[in-house]
């Protein structure tokens, strides 16, 4: 029943799988318990939890929950009945639910669709309908009016005029619910494919400056001459680039509150004759800290979006950065996170309302992230070292030892094979006994294959982001 069904209807695979009866709890359980399956009731709704163990651990059909009819009594906090109890019928219980395409129900036994309100047609025409009266649904219970945002983005349904009205009359009741609940729909709509549709209708109806204020300050704030959007059209469509891309939760996050401190920053020079946001991305990261605190979010994942907005205008001149600023970067967001930092930027260019997401600028810096990122081409790649040759292989610490580890390395670079203890431990034995004139003209020999090596190394990465090479 309900969001299943209409699940099935929509050819979606269900995320999970609810089942109504008129069978009380105590029956449900004997029943499934004599049947040998493990059986969870611990809650004082009804529902009782069918844990099938054979199915695989993430199988939609691992755990099914069943529930008796229902019916509700007199909501007076506007966030959960005060009475619950078990229902008679199915009408009963169908009559309780919030929009005409939830109100659902399918009888496997008989093969019967069961629609009291019209669902079905509401889901063929993309419309979302409340069940009875709009503003009587939302006053029961104003977790609903965030469940009308995140079902008209997850579905892609337009509200129903009287919805529209009835969810501007009752948005101030929102204050009434609390943050655990309104941060796992705002999570809920963050994960669907419309961000953009739906944080603008979160503004539309009065939400947005009550849920989210560190976005909501960008309304109507205009920007300077290389931005056509506002603050708040510019973040919100970077977030939908981040959906479109099916990017994880914290690269959304970060996309959609980067610029979040540009309100409060926002300058105009003189000099310039044009506005400046200095320092956004500093008070933009305490802004969405103070965001994810309040919405109770994990340690882990509020400090992760956090860094990402802090650092989200790393580089301004690719001819003026140094590997050495790159590395600082990777050490500040950590290299698993430097390429979730790259798709930050990523959202906002085209959020900026450009077209191209990866220009020569941003391909530059991927190419150094990667120079950054991988192995360079030493000594210290050698499965001999000077402490093994010092201590172990009792040799004479100086330049020639020097001269032998570039040698050995000229050696591996040319078959990798040898890197190994044995031979090169073997192979240094013979280098000590020549003269030194030769042994140093081994070793700048192999200085001289080590560069070669390392500039190679780095065209190869520059054409693999297709950007300029220049031997160094």
């Amino acid at each position: 029943m309900g969001g299943c069904v209409r699940d099935m209807i929509m050819n979606k695979e269900p995320n999970d799988w609810d089942i109504t009866t008129n069978a009380v709890p105590e029956k449900i359980v004997k029943l499934f318990e004599e049947a040998g399956e493990r059986v969870v009731y611990e809650n004082n709704f009804g529902t009782v939890a069918i844990v099938f163990e054979d199915e695989e651990p993430d199988s939609t059909t691992r755990v099914i929950e069943i529930t008796p009819y229902r019916t509700e009594g007199t909501y007076t906090d506007n966030r959960r009945p005060d009475t619950v109890a078990f229902a008679q019928t199915l009408a009963e219980d169908l009559s309780r639910r919030d929009f005409t395409c939830n109100a659902l129900a399918y009888d496997s036994i008989s093969q019967t669709l069961i629609d009291n309100y019209d669902g079905i047609s509401d889901i063929t025409s993309g419309t979302l309908r409340a069940v009875g009266e709009a503003k009587e649904r939302f006053t029961e219970d104003a977790l609903r009016i965030m469940r009308a945002v995140r079902f008209s983005a997850q579905l892609e349904f337009q509200l129903s005029d009287d919805m529209m009205g009835a969810l501007r009359e009752t948005s101030h009741l929102l204050k009434n619910i609390s943050w655990e609940r309104i941060r796992d729909e705002f999570t809920k709509l963050i994960m669907s494919k419309n961000i953009y549709n739906g944080l603008n209708l979160m503004k539309d109806i009065g939400i947005a400056e009550y849920v989210v204020p560190e976005l909501a300050e960008g309304i109507e704030v205009e920007q300077n001459r290389s931005h056509v959007f506002t603050v708040w059209e510019h973040n919100i469509r970077a977030g939908q680039t981040a959906a479109e891309q099916d990017w994880p939760l914290h690269i959304r996050l970060a996309g959609l509150f980067h610029d979040c401190g540009k309100p409060a920053t926002k300058r105009f020079d003189k000099a310039q004759q044009q506005t400046t946001f200095y320092g956004h991305e500093v008070v933009g990261a305490r802004m969405v800290k103070a965001f994810l605190n309040r919405l109770k979010y994990p340690k882990d994942l509020s400090e992760l979006v956090v860094k990402l907005v802090r650092y989200h205008m790393f580089f301004s001149d690719p001819e003026k950065i140094t590997l050495s600023a790159v590395r600082r970067m990777i050490r500040n967001v950590g290299p698993e996170y430097i390429w979730d930092l790259m798709n930050v930027r990523r959202c906002d260019r085209i959020g900026m309302g450009r077209p191209q997401a990866a220009p020569y600028r941003l391909r530059m810096y991927e190419s150094m992230i990667d120079e950054a990122l991988r192995d360079p081409i030493d000594v210290k790649m050698l499965k001999l070292n000077g402490d093994i040759m010092i201590n172990e292989m009792g040799m004479k610490p100086g330049r020639e030892m020097g001269w032998i580890l570039h040698a050995l390395l000229e050696e591996v670079l040319d078959d990798p094979t040898r890197n190994t203890r044995e031979y090169l431990e073997g192979r240094a034995r013979e280098l000590e006994k020549l003269d030194r004139e030769t042994l140093k003209e081994l070793g700048e020999k192999g200085k001289e294959s080590q560069h070669e090596a390392d500039q190679e190394a780095v065209k190869h990465l520059r054409n693999k982001h297709k950007v300029k090479f220049e031997e160094k």
